[in-house]
């Protein structure tokens, strides 16, 4: 039996990567400068320690031993000069005077707020002063003679004052150094406190830094890198493995989404292999039909032929031979079935040629457009002649295809431009050629009669005309052979709809690239030298 999961575990899932690394970062930083406080606090007080035991105890001590040396020499002079009268031993004495003023003079504001110290330098101010005042002054203002008398009337005084001066100068060193081996024990304290509280600090900062690796590792290193796997898995073909997130929520809806999208690979790929099928059964059956087709076109140039062929000759020698001797209506039938027969046979021959497109003719190689289109003025002259037209070409470059397609390319654009000739003026045709990026682009341009806009999509449909056959003859296969023979070389043909004056058909053809055009001609070289050799 499962339990259910409390308040805070659900509240905790529904949190993303970015709020726990919030929350983590916040949660580092407040520690870090929980921490940092405390190691400022430890430095600050070892700092404050130090600063109290080099600034003012040590120097104090050392201050009040001056004033202790300045004291002996004071002593010394005085002691001296009572003795032997003579004016040297004043110096020792004023000299320790001087010295005396100076150190006290730097021992109190080191003494600050210390009431038991100002008490001791009070007391040795007082004993200085009574020493002073009843040995040392009346000694070093009298006479030789007299400094003698007075120093041996006072000596018992004078022993007994300095002797007390010194008990208390002894005090207030002891005091001194009292205070300055607390401080140093404070400061060994303090040190002992900043170097724990550092290694409690580097301590926690690798335990955090554990932490944060720990939980970057479960959170989301350890989600990602399971997600990823799956997804490699999916990738290499294994659809059937199911994307299951863990760790934060956004990492999970990741999962989810990116599990939404396998499910849909998963439908995707179903529908892909039916469609398939579908179409592999439709490609079948397009064989069939391809293959019926051929049947059809073998039939047609065959089987047809044949007999319309017959019925073509009979009714030609049943109008030669009664023509006139019948009446009008019969010669008039009569010529209807020759015409009939005659545009079936057309017809016929103009369906086989269209559905050789791509399928006979599919012998792709380098094809000189120059020639090509020589070859179908000479096939077009007769035309030419009688309807006066003008042909003019650019230099035409060369393509890759097949070279009888492209002659049938040609001859139905020009015998275009030719038949629906303007009956105002004579027909001026223009053939184009321009590169651009790697496609030729060819332009027949003619000042024919033109074709209107609503109509220049449709005259490349099968059998679409738009004359009647009285007016302009044809089967209606023209443009949409050529159309058939440009998309198969991979080429675009159309009207320019912004040619106003006539027809202009745009086609284009892809250019050919340096190193095809080479190889196809050392082909072709090498195809002609096995030819000539082989008729040698």
């Amino acid at each position: 039996m499962t339990s259910k999961p409390s308040h805070n575990e659900t509240a905790f899932s529904a949190w993303t990567t970015r709020r726990w690394l919030r929350v983590g970062v916040a949660s580092t930083l407040a520690v870090l400068a929980v921490l940092g406080s405390l190691g400022g606090w430890a430095m600050w007080r070892t700092s404050q320690t130090t600063a109290l035991l080099t600034d003012r105890r040590s120097p104090a001590l050392i201050e009040s031993i001056r004033v202790e040396e300045a004291l002996v020499n004071q002593e010394t002079g005085i002691r001296g000069y009572g003795l032997s009268g003579q004016q040297v031993y004043l110096q020792p004495y004023a000299q320790g005077v001087s010295d005396q003023k100076a150190a006290i003079k730097r021992l109190r504001p080191l003494l600050g707020d210390d009431e038991r110290a100002l008490d001791d330098l009070a007391q040795v101010e007082k004993r200085i002063s009574t020493w002073q005042e009843r040995i040392a002054r009346p000694v070093s203002a009298a006479s030789p003679s007299r400094a003698a008398q007075i120093s041996a009337a006072r000596a018992a005084e004078g022993k007994t004052t300095f002797d007390a001066l010194r008990r208390a100068m002894a005090d207030q060193q002891a005091h001194l150094e009292d205070e300055r081996t607390a401080a140093v024990r404070d400061l060994r304290r303090a040190e002992t406190l900043r170097n724990w509280m550092f290694a409690i600090i580097a301590v926690v900062i690798v335990m955090v830094a554990g932490l944060v690796f720990e939980g970057l590792r479960r959170g989301v290193t350890r989600p990602l890198s399971g997600l990823s796997t799956a997804a490699r898995d999916v990738a290499q073909g294994r659809f059937d493995r199911s994307l299951t997130g863990a760790g934060p929520a956004d990492l999970r809806r990741l999962a989810s989404d990116l599990e939404a999208m396998r499910l849909r690979f998963v439908e995707e790929l179903r529908f892909a292999e039916a469609a398939r099928t579908l179409l592999d059964e439709q490609a079948e059956d397009l064989k069939r039909s391809n293959t019926e087709l051929e049947q059809f076109a073998y039939v047609a140039s065959h089987d047809l032929q044949e007999p319309l062929r017959k019925v073509s000759s009979f009714t030609q020698l049943l109008q030669r031979r009664y023509g006139g001797q019948l009446d009008e209506k019969a010669d008039q039938y009569i010529a209807f079935a020759v015409d009939g027969a005659n545009r079936m046979q057309t017809l016929i021959n103009d369906l086989l040629a269209f559905s050789r497109v791509g399928r006979v003719h599919n012998d792709h190689q380098t094809v000189d457009l120059e020639a090509v289109l020589s070859r179908t003025l000479d096939t077009l002259s007769v035309a030419v002649e009688e309807s006066g037209a003008e042909i003019t070409h650019d230099t035409l470059p060369t393509v890759v295809g097949d070279p009888t397609q492209m002659g049938m390319l040609w001859q139905n654009l020009l015998s275009n431009a030719i038949k629906f000739r303007s009956p105002d003026r004579p027909p001026r045709i223009h053939i184009s050629a321009v590169s651009d990026d790697g496609v030729w682009e060819f332009a027949v341009t003619d000042n024919g009669i033109g074709i209107a806009p609503e109509f220049q999509e449709k005259i490349f449909i099968l059998f679409q005309r738009l004359h009647t056959k009285d007016a302009y003859p044809g089967t209606g296969i023209g443009l949409a052979m050529c159309k058939k023979v440009v998309e198969f070389h991979g080429g675009t043909i159309r009207i320019d709809p912004d040619h106003t004056l006539g027809t202009r058909v745009v086609v284009t053809l892809p250019a050919v690239p340096a190193e095809t055009a080479a190889t196809a001609d050392a082909a072709e070289t090498a195809s002609t030298e096995d030819a000539d050799r082989s008729q040698t």
